[in-house]
């Protein structure tokens, strides 16, 4: 499936409003324009999602992603792309759908 390359500077969000990080620095020797790639074998943590579920907070707290089938490697695990499948999840391993990346530049694009 074509997209975007991800890399560590990629604004990345849960669907409530959260902010989505890296909880490890994405591939340190392949970068596009300065930026870490980012890869499947990569965590990434949310914070600041304000979502509840009848009135008890119940947050993202983590994205996680499958690998897109496009070939593309970096260390062995699939590089992600804007178009990757993900999921945003609570501790309590809750799905809360797909993480929102927004905008991701076209410095690298991947067919």
């Amino acid at each position: 499936m074509p997209g975007s390359l991800l890399d560590a500077d990629t604004v990345i969000g849960c669907p409530h409003g959260g902010r989505a990080a890296p909880a490890t620095t994405p591939s340190g020797g392949v970068r596009s324009a300065g930026a870490a790639v980012a890869t499947a074998a990569h965590s990434h943590v949310v914070t600041g999602c304000p979502h509840t579920v009848d009135g008890v907070p119940s947050p993202c707290v983590a994205v996680r992603w499958t690998a897109d089938g496009t070939g593309v490697t970096v260390d062995g695990a699939p590089v992600l792309l804007d178009t990757s499948a993900a999921q945003c999840f609570t501790a309590a391993f809750v799905p809360q759908g797909p993480p929102v990346v927004q905008a991701a530049q076209r410095k690298v694009t991947v067919r």
